[in-house]
């Protein structure tokens, strides 16, 4: 929403370029011609009211496809007032600003939204940088458009100085969980500035290009609207890689037949498909930049199929398995790559079938079966849900004329584990074009695409770079940076209600829910940011039972969430007196990693004393946890983990420390933002191990040891080190695995030579004995880490042991297909 962004010739813009030039398609717009038109506009006087404004032309005919009925009345009056208003404003590249919310617009509007957030995509830049007023377009355009408006107009900076980009992305989502589409105006505006991001100073696009990577692609996946999402990937690949984004660019042009051997299985597909009788299409879907780039890491050398996958439509759920059966049959399926997504949707409601076949030539390509619907909702997402609340618009409101455009139609049943998700099922739609970087390609398509790929930037580890912008931890907090966006929002009859009396979104997912909850809670905006940043880099999601006979019931949580994170998103405060739980039936630790599935029963203190201990922090994952428990010790510092040692100066500015694991950790940030430091759950180092540190997802910063394999795998990626070392304090928490022949009287003895060393036992496990051997794993605290050393010397000396070394976990989160 910046007047600052231009069409220059960049890597970004080649990125748009390229993929253009690889999918068939909608052509690409010609903004300057746009912009053209919209100045002769101005100068000819008003277009005759029977007759749209040749500037939004492209628009009507977009919106036409979709909504056959709509009235185009309304979109005519918001463009004639948006161009009014922002006449005399220029982009940086001497284009009439007008073109940039022409540009959003056409975005959605070939997405097939309905009418409402078309006018609304119009306006959306009006209130925050020209004379037109909230109250204005309230009266002109109804409470659906001033409340989307609202919900995307940015927070004055001259009220909350840094903090003003944060409190934006509060009051956003704020305003999305009323009603989704705020977010999908964001992500189209955040697409079309992107695209034109060349003008700006490096530095800066660097800036943009990390925030949409951290915090706008993953809402996009969230969201499912995959078409954005994906070409927002490519165009932070760009930016923020420009070699690795090259040597892809390079081996897609070096490739230019790559897709006839999958053009070949494609033909092969159809044949077989027409002799059983099922209708369907099948088409060639190239894969995207990224998703070429993360196959290249993971296969090596690409062959022709590996450039692309095939899809093929169906109209019925059933003519799915049907497709899968024949293509099983007539050729060699690979087992490993099929899951089914139509029976379980992934949290976003995506739904397909994945599997991959080998042809008799042996060319192994993947292929997505799905429906025209599940396609629709699989590129466009919320954008095909129409106007969330179903039957609610208010008479006279654009979008809710008697055409019945602005309304999403009934959705059709959903599959019975659809409902955990929290959100409707997308209407039924045929497949319908999208923005032109996005298009599928024909049958016969060469290059390369994918609508699937996680939402990194750069693939590789579950740890991604990301640099959160520094906020001052003095900002204002969120009440009145939310308080616009709820002050708008329509209450219509019979529409679900939130507690404060405003209305629900009723498609609103679990997930947005959770995350409105717990920034009530965030005590200030740095807070916010970060634990944005981290929670949306947690991409997947698991559904746990509750086993309390008085509140039966689910609990959505992140993967590789623990028994902590459930406590909290069930008991809230009330969780402060958490004593364990019951998993599955059986006692468990609050530690425990709960996977899908899983029936948990959480057990409270009767007191009112019992609160949560500084270790809770390491295995609690999710914000909401991880806010509370914070706040709980800093208003209870007698409860917080034993003193440090401190030296006589503070750390200087820039310097971020970490005590969770009982040893002190820096690291050197000098100019950059702060951000939390913690150990490497792979190799937990402590003093005086030699140590690297490197920037995740979320902002945090994770230390290796220097032998570490995480840390080559980060230096090979191109990720930047970060500067960090150890305090002044010598104690410190380690892992030990100890490895025995089984015997009795064994475990005595090793806690024995554990106590004598003088360590203190945080947790222990012991596996059950195999073949005679027993692995026995050790948290300690020590009050001294150069006693290290002389401990695991202690531990092997007693008999029966053969080995003691320091552990090294492995993730317990599930990898996404």
């Amino acid at each position: 929403m910046s007047a600052e962004a231009t069409n220059p010739v960049s890597a970004a813009e080649a990125a748009v370029t390229e993929t253009t030039a690889r999918r068939r398609g909608r052509a690409r717009i010609d903004l300057r011609r746009i912009g053209r038109a919209a100045l002769l506009g101005a100068t000819a006087g008003p277009a005759p009211r029977d007759r749209l404004p040749d500037a939004i032309s492209h628009v009507a005919e977009a919106h036409r496809a979709h909504h056959p009925e709509a009235d185009l009345s309304v979109l005519r009056r918001a463009y004639v007032l948006a161009e009014s208003s922002h006449r005399g404003q220029f982009r940086k590249s001497g284009e009439p600003y007008i073109t940039h919310p022409l540009a959003v617009t056409l975005i959605l509007a070939e997405l097939g939204a309905e009418t409402t957030t078309l006018t609304a995509s119009l306006l959306h830049d009006t209130v925050e940088d020209t004379e037109v007023t909230l109250d204005q377009v309230h009266r002109e355009f109804g409470e659906e458009v001033a409340y989307l408006v609202d919900g995307v107009t940015k927070v004055e900076k001259i009220d909350y100085g840094a903090a003003a980009e944060p409190e934006t992305f509060r009051k956003m989502l704020v305003a999305t969980g009323n009603d989704v589409r705020v977010m999908s105006i964001k992500l189209a505006d955040r697409l079309h500035n992107m695209r034109t991001l060349g003008v700006m100073r490096p530095e800066k696009q660097a800036r943009i290009a990390k925030v949409t990577r951290d915090v706008l692609i993953p809402l996009a996946e969230r969201l499912g609207v995959q078409a954005l999402k994906t070409e927002l990937e490519d165009l932070v690949f760009a930016i923020l890689h420009p070699e690795e984004y090259e040597n892809t660019r390079a081996l897609i042009a070096g490739n230019p037949h790559a897709g006839d051997a999958l053009g070949a299985v494609a033909e092969q597909v159809s044949t077989v498909l027409r002799e059983a009788g099922i209708g369907a299409e099948v088409h060639v879907r190239p894969r995207h930049f990224v998703s070429v780039h993360r196959v290249r890491l993971k296969r090596g050398e690409l062959r022709g199929c590996d450039f692309g996958r095939l899809l093929v439509l169906v109209s019925e759920d059933a003519d799915c398995y049907a497709v899968l059966g024949e293509l099983h049959t007539c050729f060699t399926p690979v087992v490993s790559e099929f899951k089914d997504f139509i029976a379980a949707p992934k949290f976003n409601l995506y739904q397909s079938l994945h599997t991959a076949v080998a042809a008799p030539d042996g060319a192994v390509a993947e292929v997505l079966i799905r429906t025209h619907r599940m396609h629709t909702v699989a590129e466009a997402g919320v954008v095909a849900l129409g106007n969330p609340h179903v039957g609610q618009e208010t008479t006279g409101q654009p979008g809710g004329g008697p055409d019945g455009e602005g309304q999403a139609a009934a959705a059709p049943s959903a599959p019975a584990n659809a409902g955990r998700q929290g959100t409707a099922t997308p209407r039924d739609t045929a497949a319908h074009s999208i923005p032109a970087a996005h298009a599928t390609s024909g049958t016969h398509a060469t290059s390369a695409a994918s609508a699937t790929s996680p939402v990194s930037g750069v693939p590789g580890p579950s740890e991604a770079p990301a640099t959160p912008d520094a906020l001052p931890a003095s900002a204002p907090t969120s009440a009145s940076a939310s308080a616009s966006a709820a002050a708008l929002a329509p209450a219509p009859v019979d529409t679900p209600a939130a507690e404060d009396g405003e209305r629900v979104d009723p498609t609103r997912p679990g997930w947005l829910s959770r995350l409105l909850d717990w920034q009530q809670a965030a005590p200030d905006p740095d807070t916010f940011w970060t634990s944005l940043r981290a929670d949306l880099a947690e991409d997947d999601e698991i559904t746990v039972f509750r086993a309390d006979g008085s509140a039966p019931g689910t609990i959505s949580l992140p993967a590789g969430a623990s028994c902590v994170d459930a406590a909290y998103a069930q008991h809230g405060e009330a969780a402060h007196g958490c004593l364990g739980a019951r998993v599955n039936g059986r006692l468990a630790p609050l530690s425990t990693v709960l996977g899908d599935g899983d029936t948990v029963q959480l057990l409270l203190a009767q007191d009112a004393v019992s609160g949560p201990s500084p270790e809770w922090l390491d295995h609690a994952r999710t914000p909401a946890a991880r806010i509370a428990i914070t706040g709980w010790l800093q208003a209870h510092p007698e409860s917080a983990a034993p003193p440090v040692a401190t030296s006589g100066s503070r750390p200087q500015s820039g310097v971020t420390a970490d005590h969770r694991s009982g040893a002190e950790l820096h690291a050197d940030l000098e100019g950059e933002p702060r951000a939390s430091v913690r150990p490497a759950g792979c190799c937990t180092p402590v003093p005086p191990d030699k140590i690297t540190g490197f920037r995740v997802r979320g902002g945090s910063v994770t230390v290796h040891r220097n032998g570490c394999a995480a840390v080559d795998t980060m230096r090979r990626l191109g990720r930047e080190p970060v500067a960090v070392r150890w305090g002044d304090t010598t104690q410190g928490r380690v892992t030990l695995v100890a490895e025995s022949f089984g015997r009795p009287g064994l475990l005595a003895d090793l806690t024995e030579a554990i106590a004598v060393a003088g360590a203190a036992v945080v947790s222990a496990t012991v596996e059950p004995p195999s073949e005679q051997r027993v692995r026995h794993t050790y948290t300690l605290h020590l009050p001294d880490v150069a006693r290290l050393a002389a401990l695991m010397r202690a531990m092997r000396d007693v008999p029966g042991v053969y080995d003691v070394s320091r552990a090294r976990h492995r993730s317990p989160r599930p990898r996404r297909g």
